[in-house]
Order: structure tokens, then sequence, then C-alpha cells
């Protein structure tokens, strides 16, 4: 029985060292709308993982510092 893929598998190898650099490059291609939908993404997945739900509000926290 041949299994034929649709999607083909690729591995790219990357030293250790270059990846955060090519993270970095890589979110700075993608628009401000595309990064602000992935924070959002990543806090309603956390919050549903880790509290079992998303809150309807968040408590807006903010520290000035005086300079």
């Amino acid at each position: 029985m041949k299994n034929d893929r649709k999607i083909a598998m690729v591995v790219h190898q990357v030293k250790m060292e270059d990846e955060d650099h090519l993270d970095v490059l890589f979110w700075l291609n993608k628009s401000v709308a595309e990064r602000l939908a992935e924070v959002c993404r990543l806090r309603r997945n956390y919050y549903t993982w880790s509290e079992g739900s998303f809150p309807d509000k968040m408590e807006k926290v903010i520290y000035q510092k005086k300079i």
C-alpha cells in the first residue's frame, strides 16, 4: 500500500545561535495587525488552558515611573 503525501515534508536545520535572529526577522516581516492577532490568539489559548476559559474582562494595569 503506497501512501501518497499531499503535503511535502520539509526540514530546515538552523543553528541555535541563529534561531532567535530568524524569529525576529520572521515577525518583523509580518504586519502590525498580524502580530497583534497572534498575541491575542496566544493569550486566548493560554487563558483557556490555564483557567479553563477566557475572561470576559481584563484588568488594565499600568505602572508609571516618575523620571
